[in-house]
């Protein structure tokens, strides 16, 4: 469990004005002093995160965040830094001071939450420090919130109880494979080693494709580009062939065109995103001109080399392939525009390094701003002419 990707975590963040108690709640949630915890108002300035396995329910990440009602210049990156992490969190634990229960800032949050598709919980905090009086006008304004103490831990278990419940009704990610070929079929995954290759180890979606092979009782056998023509002579019958988007072309004049072909970040925008709107996106490739502005978004940061797919293959190739003069911006991390109307396409990478929420919220941004916006895996097949065939085994 704590080696299990954040990006397959249930995320469940914890939201509410400054000194509500936020931090202590998460320590106390979590048994562990994670967050620095201070009557000083103000005291998280960034997001503080921490992986852990959530019995019975299994790897989740708590997010604790700056209060939501911070001000001034600086208070309001600390606003800004909190109401993104909205975007990829799953479930909201909203912290209400038991003093304080008229809380200005929850109905602009419970607004955020619904735009986020976030599930929000209400948490009244405190309540050890307030009389019967000031406690009984909190549950007044906040029937259906969870009363506790974070200091004392009073009704902790039973809002652990709450939450179980209700991330128990999350529904697991969609397989990556496991639908699309049979139980025992033969899967070859293509992996180029070269200078982007970590040494000693793969990469995380040729991991995580190996592990919803096992998952779903399919043999997979895992073969450089070099040896692909062998293996597929050594292997009776092959069902799938899975490779690296920057190697299709190669890989696409080894394999027969009766052997299925598609990519690894084809499928985790499938399991992660909207595969539909990626191939619906990919057709505006047609329509790009001189000057059109497209924006490369990477979930992931990494060390940069010539051989880098987002900064350099996939812009050389758009530009010969096109034979258009185009405005090409590539953006790396969590970090991603809300407004994109000034963009003419987004491509963006499989996503391997987001949960699904923190995905569809991009996906959402790029709907909301007229833009298409399509995948790493679909625009090289198409600029390779393989378009049809990669997503044959999806139609």
């Amino acid at each position: 469990m704590r080696t299990t990707p954040n990006s397959n975590r249930i995320t469940i963040g914890l939201f509410g004005r400054r000194n509500a108690g936020k931090s202590q709640l998460m320590n106390t949630i979590t048994s562990q002093n994670i967050s620095v915890v201070s009557p000083i108002e103000g005291t998280t300035t960034d997001p503080v995160k921490k992986a852990m396995e959530f019995i019975p329910v299994g790897p989740v990440l708590f997010i604790d965040t700056a209060g939501i009602d911070d001000f001034g210049e600086l208070g309001s990156l600390r606003v800004e830094k909190t109401q993104k992490m909205m975007h990829s969190t799953d479930f909201g634990l909203y912290v209400i001071d038991a003093a304080e229960p008229e809380d200005a800032e929850l109905e602009r949050t419970k607004a955020l939450f619904k735009r986020f598709n976030v599930s929000l919980i209400k948490v009244v905090n405190k309540i050890d420090t307030v009389s019967a009086e000031q406690l009984e006008k909190a549950r007044t304004l906040h029937p259906d919130a969870a009363f506790v103490s974070a200091k004392t831990g009073e009704n902790i278990f039973q809002l652990k109880e709450v939450l179980i419940k209700r991330l128990q009704t999350q529904a697991e990610d969609p397989s990556l494979i496991g639908d699309l070929v049979d139980y025992g079929a033969n899967v070859v995954m293509v992996v180029p080693v070269d200078s982007e290759a970590p040494k000693g180890r793969l990469i995380l979606p040729q991991v995580q494709m190996i592990r919803d092979c096992l998952d779903n009782g399919i043999k997979c056998h895992v073969v450089r580009d070099v040896e692909l023509a062998d293996v597929l002579r050594d292997l009776k019958k092959v069902d799938l062939v899975i490779t690296d988007s920057q190697a299709f072309k190669e890989v696409s004049e080894i394999v027969p065109e009766a052997i299925p072909l598609t990519s690894f970040s084809i499928l985790f925008t499938r399991q992660k995103g909207d595969l539909n709107l990626m191939m619906k996106g990919v057709e505006s490739l047609n329509t790009l001109e001189d000057g059109s502005r497209v924006l490369i978004s990477e979930a992931c940061t990494h060390n940069v080399s010539c051989e880098d797919i987002g900064r350099f293959k996939l812009p050389r190739l758009l530009k010969k392939k096109l034979n258009r003069d185009l405005n090409i911006e590539v953006i790396g991390g969590k970090d991603f525009p809300v407004d994109l109307k000034d963009y003419d396409l987004v491509i963006h990478c499989g996503g391997c390094m987001l949960n699904r929420k923190g995905m569809q919220t991009r996906l959402m941004f790029c709907e909301e701003s007229g833009v298409p916006v399509t995948n790493y895996g679909t625009a090289l097949a198409w600029l390779n002419g393989i378009f049809d065939r990669a997503t044959e085994i999806f139609r």
